[in-house]
């Protein structure tokens, strides 16, 4: 099991810009991907944005423009940087990572509060 420690959470206007850090346990380039999760309050938890091994990326639809996965390899962590934070993107983040043999594990999360 990979353990995996979120940072970079907090409050910030509409407009603003965050980013936040995921460092892992092992080294991240034997991982075949790391992602960010959120999960907000009544919904389900959904796809923020995935980095793969190769550097490949995927976002979702709705961050697509705004959100930028990162990794550094030397340091073992990933980051999310989030600008044009709008207050739909207020969720609790989650760090997500899965092995070339399927197993998958997840961050405690961190809040992240956007006012209008």
């Amino acid at each position: 099991q990979v353990q995996l420690v979120e940072s970079g959470g907090g409050l910030v206007q509409a407009g603003g810009s965050l980013r936040l850090s995921c460092a892992a346990s092992r080294t991240i380039s034997t991982l075949n991907s790391m992602g960010w999760y959120r999960q907000a309050p009544g919904k389900q938890r959904e796809l923020v944005a995935r980095i793969f091994s190769g550097g490949n990326t995927n976002y979702g639809t709705s961050v697509k423009g705004r959100f930028t996965i990162s990794r550094d390899n030397t340091k073992n962590t990933v980051y999310l940087q989030m600008n044009s934070l709008k207050p739909e993107d207020t969720a609790v983040y989650y760090c997500n990572s899965v092995s070339f043999v399927g197993v998958s594990s997840w961050g405690q999360g961190t809040q992240v509060t956007v006012s209008s």
